[in-house]
């Protein structure tokens, strides 16, 4: 198992609406993350900085990094874009996080 962690950054007075539109995951979507290896995925907020903070497991023969070539992770990624902190591509705008705990 293989864990990712990482922040990006809502812009403010979007939270109902990233959550909304997170509860309603497209199918093909949600089709793309399993087929990339992801099989645990949760974003958490820190509603005082509008952080997001993202989590996923991966499995260890994953394809995560093909993602971003993916037609449907480029769609989603402009859907959201008008939410949150991104990049030049409408990717968000990621920064890696460091593990420093683990409890089992």
């Amino acid at each position: 198992m293989i864990t990712r962690a990482f922040r990006m950054k809502l812009k403010p007075g979007n939270v109902e609406e990233y959550h909304r539109r997170h509860d309603n995951l497209w199918p093909d979507l949600a089709d793309a993350l399993r087929a990339a290896g992801i099989y645990d995925y949760s974003i958490f907020l820190d509603e005082e900085t509008l952080h997001l903070f993202g989590v996923l497991k991966l499995h260890p023969d994953h394809q995560i990094n093909d993602l971003p070539k993916h037609p449907v992770m480029q769609r989603w990624w402009d859907y959201m874009a008008d939410l949150m902190e991104v990049e030049a591509d409408n990717r968000p705008k990621q920064l890696a996080l460091k593990p420093v705990f683990y409890f089992e």
